[in-house]
């Protein structure tokens, strides 16, 4: 049976530029997976495709369910999204805003009312509440943008960057509200650039780059197709670095690579600690003083580089996702089927 969210083949070009190119994905409920890319590999256009704000020009795409392309109505009915900008009405103020996102879902005016206060306290925005939305700092209306996406709390969320903007602290919470929405049955796609982030969140990862998903599984699945564990050693002195380079090689499972500069050696090794310790003490019987040591285990970071060539863009506030749009459209707009401001590329997806 397919996932909370299906996508099969789903194709967009704009121009001569194809921004998905037969991208496929599969979301069991419940759970989320992490869709990672450098800009412009196609991950918005795919996110604006199954919350019906783009219609592709081949594929099949479901959510929650509902065939996108036929009933693009009851999807949206069912979905929550948050795009890479706060989407909210400035003159309103915080509470305003989360009870118009309940009305439009024809809540009543005291549901809506009381949803709102939820909100505002979960998100740590309760004192913030009375004010116009145009007094809030950059995070406090990204806070109160996702707040909106889960005023109905919809079987299925679309977060696209959701803590771009957000400080450590406020990102650490965000996280805490995802797993809690996760824990009680939402089922979660999300794209970010911040690869702690996939790793922390996410059950299971699709890399996308061109367009095309070019890998996917669990985070450790990834990182064990860029490599196993391997101990860098940093010595205190230049001219330690070839007794310690021949100490890592008879302990290694591959070719040392030595930094001179930073007179760091690695190695690919296999034993875990038990291994370094055996390191640490030849290293000291050859008489090779160090001022570090570790074993470590490759990072999302490293799995990225490896697949793509390069490491994730973090430049905040980049929407551009080979189409040059983000997936934006204001609270009203992208829930409870009033429709978002449309363009030539989104024209038929609205109707």
């Amino acid at each position: 049976m397919p996932g909370a969210i299906y996508a099969e083949g789903l194709v967009k070009t704009f121009g001569k530029v194809r921004a998905l190119d037969g991208v496929d994905l599969d979301v069991p409920e419940g759970t989320v997976l992490g869709l990672l890319g450098p800009n412009g590999a196609g991950k918005t256009t795919a996110v604006r495709v199954l919350t019906t704000l783009l219609r592709p020009d081949r594929g099949t795409a479901v959510v929650a369910g509902i065939d996108v392309l036929k009933h693009p109505d009851e999807v949206r009915r069912s979905i929550g999204l948050s795009g890479q900008f706060a989407a909210v009405d400035e003159y309103l103020t915080g509470r305003e805003n989360l009870t118009m996102v309940g009305q439009l879902y024809q809540m009543s005016g005291r549901d809506a009312k009381t949803r709102a206060a939820d909100l505002l306290e979960r998100f740590h925005l309760a004192d913030a509440g009375d004010r116009p939305a145009k007094t809030y700092s950059g995070g406090m209306r990204r806070r109160l943008d996702l707040a909106a996406a889960l005023v109905v709390s919809p079987p299925v969320m679309f977060m696209d960057e959701p803590t771009t903007g957000l400080d450590p602290r406020n990102r650490q919470q965000l996280w805490e509200v995802i797993q809690e929405l996760v824990a009680g049955g939402t089922t979660l796609l999300l794209t970010t650039q911040y690869l702690e982030e996939a790793d922390h969140l996410a059950h299971d990862i699709c890399v996308v780059d061109h367009g095309k998903v070019i890998a996917r599984g669990t985070s450790d699945e990834l990182k064990a197709r860029t490599g196993g564990e391997r101990v860098e050693v940093v010595v205190h002195a230049t001219e330690h670095i070839a007794t310690a380079d021949e100490v890592l090689r008879g302990f290694g499972k591959g070719e040392s690579k030595i930094e001179q500069h930073t007179r760091k050696i690695t190695v690919p090794v296999a034993g875990g600690a038990k291994l370094l310790a055996e390191v640490i003490r030849e290293l000291d019987v050859r008489g090779v003083e160090i001022d570090d040591i570790g074993l470590r285990r490759p990072t999302l970071d490293d799995v990225f580089i490896s697949l793509t060539g390069h490491a994730a863009e973090t430049a905040e506030g980049n929407g551009d996702d080979g189409d040059g749009k983000d997936a934006g459209g204001g609270p009203a707009g992208r829930r409870a089927g009033r429709a978002p401001k449309r363009d030539r590329n989104t024209e038929e997806a609205a109707k």
